[in-house]
């Protein structure tokens, strides 16, 4: 890290960068941002936009990074203030939902970048798949908890999370082609009907 960056003057400048580079992602993809036009974009001079990021990559990568950290701020960090169990797994679903609102106007960094770099090894590669595992590690703890508490049946936690990973991803997907209140109503549907079916009083342990 250079000296200016590493500064409070610089570290502000680099968020700035950074800030601006998100949102360019959020409608071009990670793949879309370039140095020249982002340092346009904030009036700074290339060498400038340098002077905190060494090359396009590590751009690239402190993007990835503030859409995993800003997803984390809207999503997990507010469920956790709701008590142990479905109530704190119904929260997560909520936000996730709400953030899918919220990348309504441009897009989801996190979800187009699964479909940038999933078939592209690399450091952008690896930091997706970083993301990824840290997301359904939260998840897996909020669904081993609702476990322990007995909210939910004992079974192969892996499962529950690609379950219900699917719901939002869904929503998602079904907002852009036929409106989000139309997703919001199958989504809030789908996460009961799967609390329901995984009920310690309806579901086998071999769920």
């Amino acid at each position: 890290m250079s000296t200016q960056t590493a500064t409070p003057k610089g570290a502000a400048t680099r968020d700035t960068i950074v800030g601006r580079a998100y949102d360019i992602a959020r409608a071009s993809g990670v793949e879309g941002l370039s140095i020249g036009p982002l340092a346009a974009a904030v009036g700074m001079s290339k060498s400038g936009v340098f002077a905190h990021f060494g090359s396009r990559e590590d751009l690239q990568l402190a993007v990835l990074e503030e859409a995993a950290v800003r997803f984390g701020n809207a999503v997990l960090m507010p469920a956790l203030s709701q008590p142990r169990g479905l109530p704190r797994l119904r929260a997560i679903m909520q936000n996730w939902f709400e953030w899918v609102r919220s990348t309504a106007g441009g897009g989801c960094v996190l979800m187009a970048s699964v479909m940038e770099y999933d078939d592209r090894p690399g450091a952008l590669h690896d930091q997706v798949v970083h993301n990824e595992q840290r997301w359904r590690s939260e998840l897996a703890r909020a669904v081993q908890i609702a476990i322990d508490v007995g909210h939910l049946a004992p079974g192969d936690v892996d499962q529950y999370v690609f379950e219900l990973y699917a719901i939002p991803l869904t929503v998602h997907h079904e907002a852009g082609l036929f409106g989000y209140d139309v997703a919001r109503r199958h989504g809030d549907a789908g996460v009961e009907r799967w609390i329901a079916a995984s009920s310690p009083k309806v579901c086998s342990p071999q769920h």
